[in-house]
């Protein structure tokens, strides 16, 4: 008995060097560390199984002959293998080994019985597969679900094997060895496996660290776009958080940025200088080289060996590659590759991003021309006529009056230039004003309160149109005229505008639908710049519309703090 213990805990220490030397094979890690499953992975599932049906015959072979039987370790691959593929594996690698053991008929009177075992054993170790990965410590159940696999294999060959004294005395003679020994093997096996699957994550959460790392720093560039000054700050980043030779990127047709080896001749500007970056946009594929004629670069000095190229892209649209390249041949790894793939995908959402800001900009701009275009004609012919009408009256008014409104204008046209001072803001609020008084004297009155000490900007036109809006629709309807109040307020969090009038106010079957489109599509002042609200800083910033007919309207802005 001790003498069989000792031949199969050698058994087990060759398996074990072997699967240790098998696992650093980067395929067979790979599939190790993957689990299996016939629906998504066939060809992986049928290379599992051929291998652990096949790893089960070897252990045939490598048995004792005990009494016309055998000893020996085939429940440690065929066991192995449900624990780790299901099911379907332990029964398809079980059947392999066991109907080999049945075929070859080495110990006669308990080949049925060994081959019962071996397939029952396979799909027992697909039936624990799923309760081992919910436990921490898998080795453990691995060697204590063995030692019971063992024992049910024992106890089959006492229920089928003839004689059953003969039977009985092999099972008195081979059970120990047996169950310590294959029970062992089972468990180093199962960590060795565990093993692969932690250092793999370890190495994937470390990558992990490292793409964000570069993105985070990436980011304040390649938002600007997608230009040979973004992608070179881009690209030096890279370099200096890999060890990778150098670092490019392209975009259809030229070299946007070269760091690291061969800067002195792979320059920006340049048409792509490898056919494998040409492949790489033709095709839409990533492209792998281990060698200098597949990189294929023009340049004589090229001294690159190795590199990966991966498509960039702009929705379905190709815009270019991100290139890493090393110095040595066969150089590139797995970890090269998730590295790239994981840059380019990321880096193809921020060119994205990118242009969704550029098109926000454009967008924002076009509003405030349709802005522009609505104040800026009505309120031309009015202040004209105002003037026109002074010029013999009171010259002086006359030429105070357009003094205004050339700032009012002036202003009006510099507003496309980006958010404004608050107070430039009340300065264009109050050219305005000073020109409608002259037209309706003192029917109009305002008053502002603004803090002194409030240094903020605002995005243009924000406040001036809501005044005039007061005046045209509240004010100026009544006989009597009215007041304005505009009104500044600085919170926690927020700064809020406020525009009270106390004009005739706003219908309420009017108020519900004041700030969506009319059934012609047309878009108002306030839905224009409720709409430019939401865009700028989200759906919670748009215009707040409080009115009772009769008794006036207030409306109110809240822009974020640090936003604007």
């Amino acid at each position: 008995m001790v003498e069989i213990l000792k031949s199969l805990l050698n058994q087990a220490g060759v398996i074990t060097v072997f699967i240790l030397a098998l696992s650093q094979v980067r395929v067979v890690r790979h599939i190790f560390a993957k689990p299996y499953v016939f629906k998504e992975k066939p060809a992986v599932c049928v290379i599992v199984v051929i291998f652990f049906g096949v790893l089960g015959i070897a252990e045939t072979y490598l048995g004792i002959p005990v009494h016309g039987a055998i000893a020996n370790s085939r429940v440690v691959a065929v066991f192995v293998a449900g624990l780790l593929g299901g099911p379907v594996i332990g029964l398809l690698s079980g059947l392999i080994a066991g109907l080999h053991r049945w075929a070859i008929d080495i110990g006669g009177f308990t080949s049925v019985a060994c081959m019962s075992a071996t397939i029952i054993e396979g799909l027992l170790g697909g039936l624990l597969s799923r309760t081992m990965q919910r436990v921490e410590l898998k080795w453990q159940f691995a060697m204590v679900t063995g030692a019971f696999a063992e024992l049910l294999h024992m106890l089959i060959v006492l229920l089928l094997a003839r004689p059953f004294s003969a039977a009985l005395e092999l099972v008195s003679i081979i059970a120990v060895p047996m169950i310590v020994a294959n029970s062992i093997a089972i468990a180093v096996f199962i960590a060795i496996i565990e093993g692969i699957k932690k250092e793999q994550e370890r190495a994937a959460a470390t990558q992990a660290k490292i793409i964000f790392r570069i993105v985070r720093k990436t980011l304040q560039y390649l938002k600007k776009g997608f230009t040979q000054e973004t992608a070179r700050a881009s690209a030096r980043i890279i370099l200096e958080n890999t060890d990778l030779a150098a670092v490019s990127f392209s975009n259809r047709e030229i070299v946007l940025s070269h760091v690291g080896a061969g800067e002195a001749h792979h320059l920006p500007g340049e048409s792509l200088y490898t056919d494998l970056c040409k492949k790489a946009i033709k095709t839409k594929r990533i492209q792998i080289a281990n060698s200098k004629e597949k990189i294929h670069c023009n340049a004589r000095r090229c001294t690159f060996n190795s590199a990966v190229i991966v498509p960039l892209f702009r929705l379905d649209e190709i815009v270019g590659t991100l290139n890493l390249y090393r110095e040595e041949k066969n150089a590139i790894t797995a970890v090269d590759i998730k590295l790239a793939k994981g840059l380019a995908s990321l880096f193809s959402t921020q060119i994205e991003l990118s242009r969704i800001e550029e098109q926000k900009k454009l967008l924002e701009q076009a509003e405030l021309k349709a802005l522009q275009s609505q104040i800026n004609p009505h309120f031309l012919f009015n202040a004209i006529n105002t003037i026109g009408s002074l010029i013999r009256t009171d010259p002086e008014k006359a030429r105070i009056l357009l003094q205004y409104l050339g700032a009012f204008f002036r202003k009006n046209s510099q507003q496309l230039k980006g958010d404004v001072s608050i107070y430039k803001e009340i300065e264009h609020i109050k050219s305005y004003l000073e020109i409608e008084k002259a037209r309706f004297g003192n029917k109009l009155k305002v008053n502002f309160k603004i803090p002194e000490d409030l240094e903020f900007q605002i995005p243009p036109l924000l406040l001036q149109p809501l005044v005039e809006n007061a005046v045209k629709h509240g004010i100026m309807v009544r006989k009597q005229g009215g007041q304005i109040k505009v009104e500044v307020k600085e919170g926690k969090h927020n700064i809020v505008f406020l525009v009270r009038d106390n004009g005739i106010g706003i219908k309420k079957n009017q108020l519900s639908r004041i700030l969506l489109p009319d059934d012609q599509g047309g878009i108002s002042a306030l839905q224009n710049i409720n709409r430019r609200l939401v865009t700028k800083y989200g759906d919670k910033y748009g215009l707040t519309i409080n009115s009772r007919r009769g008794e006036g309207t207030m409306v109110s802005i809240r822009i974020p703090k640090g936003v604007a």
